[in-house]
């Protein structure tokens, strides 16, 4: 590749990085080509650009729209600051896209705001034709005087109309309407649209416009978002496949139009499983069965009949599920209930048919189904009308394609049924949900694959590839990785054997004191802050609480539901601290502690998650999917857990003049440990590059090698500490 390549224009900066040179140019012919590319690159390596830059210029070549998606609220704002660097060089039009709910200026839901939209449009076309026929009649009128006789006659027509014109806009006014939507079709929106590509302005930005000029800024977003060249957007425009069909009509592309690139693809397989898994709360049920016994309709007692069967058997398997003080045990989160059986129907469906007497449960459905859409059609026109003030959800419509869903396809590949039971904090009752539970997130991506013109997923763990291509239902994509570009002699990486932390072994004082104490030399070896993930938050806070009493440093810990930010501010702001947090909190990835933000990430503990009967079902899907015994644990359980890991890894050394420690304490991860610990030694699950890196060290020689690697690298700025 030469710097004169086309894509080049599309760059913002002087130079590429070394790397980012090849993976621009292999990136290039690979969608040239319309394949789907995997690449993995570690902070540094310029993910960001290596991607969106090729992806502009095929775009360009090939008239293609390039839709970059992410979960990651800081990811959404580095595409921001990038595409206004390339709008500086070479000129795009880009859109940055969120849910509605986020830009409404009236907070309505979606069903309320199509009847707002239809209903406005529908006032603003009657007045319209108002204004045209009151022109025409002051026409003829001036023809008519002017003795004109057919004017006259036309004239009459023209006014007999204009009455019924005016008869349907005071039906119309008592309607309700938008006014934000009335603005985006009366007035003049040319100074918007100006506004909205002189530069690549954020959700939070168009509102603030939209509202200044009491313009709805979300729809006239999707009226101006078909040609442009970038979308920046959340993963549910690409993932849910109502939403996605939506979204590309209002691009005006069709799917193998689309160049689609996902950062932080890691968490791809659980966003498209998050997406296709169907719920239906035991709430739902008593307001579809109230809003039947209110219906005056011969279908109710049918539609009745079978979602009250459903019902009950909901309420009866859960009932039936608690042993003694089980119940009283249940709080505000939602906690499963096994139901599935490896030799019949799973408990719901069973006690559902057994509860189960009329004509037939097709038939009843069937009944409910058509009864609801009606209701739903009802309750929008009531809307529409001004008759209600608020667009009601037809709950029986929605009751009654869940439990089709249920008898249809709950037995289908990869689809778990669960039950789950939550307490309501309010009132303290009890209730349940069904749920339908994807297993297999290639269900998903694998059709989306297929039909855009290609992909680009890139993170900083998507190693191993092969795993990704199966999880995900990717054909032959093209691969490429690229470790950390910063100096080696910066940084070192510890695999500490302390005791392997298994849950049964956590509560031994032995275990508990050895893994203090090396968490204590760590920390105080440490020049400033030292960042420390545990496998959950509980463990998070014995360590924290453990610490306390030892260090001088300031312990911070990460607790469930305070404010993670304001958290991660008070840390950073500190010159000697510890933070403890668990490694499935929000501060083990997309979160960045830069310079001396954090010098030593300690990772304590292999953070498998909880293996569940839900976690066992993806384990068996796996398994029976790609024909391997070990597949489910290796794909499922080690692979993400290992994934969670790295990348909890990455929050330190973000510049190749940061200096720091990565320590990993926990016995599993050390290479001697693969011949004893078997399938629980997670060191070979580690990129190649990232195991070369690792050191194999004994506890108490940990706080040593610290010593001599800060003294090595001048990063006590004061007294150097005593081993």
């Amino acid at each position: 590749m030469s710097e004169t390549a086309g894509y080049m224009r599309f760059f913002p900066y002087d130079q590429p990085y070394e790397n980012q040179r090849e993976a621009m140019d292999r990136i290039h012919n690979s969608l040239t080509r319309g394949q789907n590319v995997l690449f993995e690159g570690a902070c540094g390596t310029g993910k960001t650009l290596s991607s969106l830059v090729p992806a502009l210029e095929v775009a360009r070549e090939q008239d293609k729209t390039v839709v970059i998606t992410t979960n990651v609220h800081q990811q959404m704002r580095q595409f921001v600051a990038e595409a206004r660097a390339i709008t500086r060089e070479e000129d795009i039009r880009a859109i940055v896209f969120k849910g509605k709910s986020s830009m409404c200026h009236i907070d309505v839901g979606y069903e309320e705001c199509q009847a707002l939209r239809d209903n406005t449009r529908a006032v603003v076309d009657a007045e319209r034709d108002k204004r045209q026929l009151e022109r025409r009649q002051r026409e003829l009128l001036e023809e008519s005087q002017g003795g004109d006789g057919s004017a006259a006659d036309a004239r009459s027509a023209v006014m007999d109309e204009l009455e019924s014109i005016e008869e349907r806009l005071d039906d119309l006014e008592e309607q309700n309407v938008c006014d934000y939507y009335r603005n985006n079709l009366t007035e003049d929106t040319d100074d918007f649209f100006a506004w909205l590509f002189d530069d690549v302005r954020t959700p939070d930005e168009i509102y603030e416009y939209a509202e200044r000029q009491e313009f709805c800024g979300y729809e006239l977003l999707k009226e101006g978002i078909e040609g442009v060249d970038l979308v920046v957007c959340n993963y549910h425009h690409l993932l849910d496949s109502t939403i996605r069909e939506q979204f590309f009509r209002w691009l005006g592309r069709d799917p193998e139009d689309v160049i689609a690139v996902f950062d932080e693809a890691h968490n791809v397989e659980d966003a498209a499983r998050e997406h296709a898994t169907r719920t239906c709360s035991e709430r739902t049920f008593d307001s579809a069965l109230d809003e039947l016994a209110d219906a005056d309709d011969p279908r109710s007692e049918d539609a009745a009949n079978v979602l009250s069967a459903f019902h009950r058997a909901l309420v009866e398997t859960y009932e039936d599920s608690f042993g003694f003080g089980e119940r009283e045990r249940i709080d505000e989160n939602w906690e499963d209930v096994p139901i599935a059986n490896e030799d019949r129907k799973d408990d719901l469906t069973l006690e559902f048919l057994q509860r189960y007497s009329g004509r037939g449960i097709e038939d009843d459905l069937e009944a409910a189904m058509k009864l609801g859409q009606e209701l739903d059609e009802q309750y929008e026109e009531a809307y529409r009308e001004g008759e209600s003030a608020t667009r009601t959800e037809c709950q029986t419509l929605q009751a009654a394609a869940f439990v089709s869903a249920w008898m249809n396809e709950g037995s289908k590949e990869g689809l778990y049924p669960v039950v789950s039971v939550t307490r309501d904090a309010g009132t303290d009752e009890i209730y349940g949900r069904a749920e339908l539970y994807t297993c297999l997130p290639r269900q998903v991506t694998g059709r989306l694959f297929e039909e855009v013109y290609g992909t680009i997923l890139m993170s900083a763990t998507l190693q191993p590839f092969d795993v990704t291509e199966d999880v995900l239902g990717l054909e032959d994509p093209v691969t490429m990785a690229y470790g950390l570009q910063f100096p080696a002699e910066n940084r070192r990486t510890y695999a500490v054997e302390t005791p392997p932390l298994f849950s049964s072994d956590r509560d031994d004082p032995a275990v508990q004191t050895e893994v203090t104490d090396t968490i204590h030399d760590a920390v105080r070896m440490t020049p400033g802050n030292t960042l420390a993930f545990f496998p959950n938050y509980g463990e998070a806070e014995r360590y924290a609480k453990r610490l306390e009493g030892r260090t001088e440093k300031t312990v911070y810990l990460d607790e469930p539901g305070t404010s993670v930010e304001e958290l991660r501010q008070q840390f950073v702001a500190d010159d000697g601290a510890v933070l403890c947090t668990s490694l499935w909190g929000t501060l083990a990835e997309g979160v960045s502690f830069d310079g001396d933000d954090a010098q030593t990430v300690l990772v304590v503990g292999v953070p498998y998650p909880h293996l569940d009967d839900r976690a066992e079902a993806v384990q068996e899907a796996y398994d029976a999917a790609f024909e391997g015994t070990e597949t489910g644990w290796r794909y499922a359980v080690e692979i993400p857990t290992v994934r969670k890991t790295r990348q909890a890894l990455g929050r330190v050394i973000r510049s190749p003049e940061d200096v720091g420690v990565r320590a990993l304490l926990d016995r599993r991860y050390s290479r001697s440990a693969k011949s004893d610990l078997g399938r629980y030694s997670v060191n070979g699950t580690f990129p190649h590059e990232e195991r070369e890196e690792l050191i194999d060290i004994a506890p108490e020689k940990l706080k040593f090698s610290m010593l001599n690697f800060y003294g090595g690298n001048d990063a006590y700025d004061g007294e150097t500490p005593a081993p």
